[in-house]
């Protein structure tokens, strides 16, 4: 051993030396390989070692992310920020990231303000975070106790171009861009981007979300994981409101509320990720307890579980068949999930 390569005493425990870098390496590779509570373990235990690592931190962040354990992922990346750990702009997004799939828009309202505040924002990153902000207030809860100022932008754009727009930070930045402005005279644009096959799950709601808020009331055809639909914006319900949706959550609710509530909240969370990426269309099967044994089984295997698909499927009184048609479409969604931002 190397006279400078001293182990480390922890709890009267001798760790050798480069422990830290050999959990650290098999974590990342347990990320990569999509192998989450696998990944969890090992940076948890390079944390312990090395408790201010930027690679190991941010791994974790990520393996949490991935797992579903948004509040973890969201306390370690908050914590991150406050010491200074890691790029700064880039534990920023990292953190919004984690923030929207939280639905916790009034907060990343108040971390991009306050960044805003500071004005130490890049110039080159002035409208990505605008874009965002713009984004969050429209999603914010209408019940806070006090109104959000207007951000008042202008457009760059005399045609939106979305369809020739390959990168997706771009096309979201011109679809927020209209948050406050009338989305009529781009409608030609718009519902070419919603008919095509090429446009993102994720955005083609965004832009759903607008047409109903600004009441657009004409017929348009929406198509998502090769189905077409055609629908009228004004009559869509609320994303949040969808009754397939009330009534998954409502299951999940019962079940899982009171005896396990903090699995309850993961799986509601995957509920709702998936509900925004498929709006408005009803995904097969129709049955609602195999949508909920399948969220439910999901999130117990990415949380490393080895959830017995017979017990669920005698739990929520539906076939194995049935929960796996819906665990193999869920799958599907969560690789597509949110674009990165």
């Amino acid at each position: 051993m190397n006279k400078r390569e001293r182990a480390k005493r922890k709890d009267n425990i001798i760790f050798l030396p480069g422990l830290e870098k050999r959990l650290t390496d098999k974590g990342l590779e347990s990320l990569h390989n999509k192998r989450y509570q696998e990944a969890i373990t090992l940076l948890e235990e390079a944390r312990d070692h090395d408790s201010e690592n930027s690679d190991i931190l941010i791994g974790l962040v990520l393996a949490y992310f991935e797992a579903g354990a948004y509040t973890k992922a969201r306390e370690l990346a908050n914590e991150m920020l406050l010491k200074g750990i890691g790029d700064y702009f880039h534990m920023v997004d990292l953190y919004l990231t984690i923030l929207i799939q939280l639905h916790e828009y009034q907060e990343i309202v108040s971390t991009i303000e306050a960044l805003f505040d500071e004005k130490e924002i890049p110039p080159d990153r002035h409208d990505h975070f605008l874009t965002i902000l713009q984004f969050s207030k429209r999603m914010a809860d209408n019940s806070q106790q006090e109104p959000i100022e207007e951000v008042k932008v202008e457009t760059p754009f005399k045609e939106l171009k979305l369809s020739s727009l390959n990168n997706i930070n771009e096309q979201l930045l011109v679809i927020s861009s209209l948050a406050e402005k009338n989305i009529r005279p781009y409608m030609d644009e718009i519902k070419e981007y919603l008919d095509s096959e090429s446009g993102h799950p994720f955005l083609k709601t965004m832009l759903l979300t607008l047409l109903k808020e600004q009441e657009y009331d004409k017929r348009i055809v929406v198509k998502k994981f090769n189905e077409g639909v055609s629908i009228v914006p004004t009559e869509l319900p609320d994303i949040k409101t969808q009754q397939r949706l009330k009534e998954i959550e409502k299951i999940l609710e019962e079940k899982l509320e009171n005896s396990d509530p903090v699995l309850f909240e993961n799986i509601k969370g995957m509920v709702e990720r998936t509900f925004f990426i498929t709006y408005p269309f009803d995904l097969d099967p129709e049955e609602v307890s195999a949508w909920a044994a399948a969220f439910h089984l999901l999130v117990l295997n990415y949380l490393g579980g080895d959830p017995n698909v017979e017990e669920i499927s005698d739990d929520y009184e539906i076939s194995t068949k049935k929960i796996e048609q819906a665990l193999t479409k869920i799958r599907e969604l969560e690789e597509i999930s949110y674009p990165n931002i």
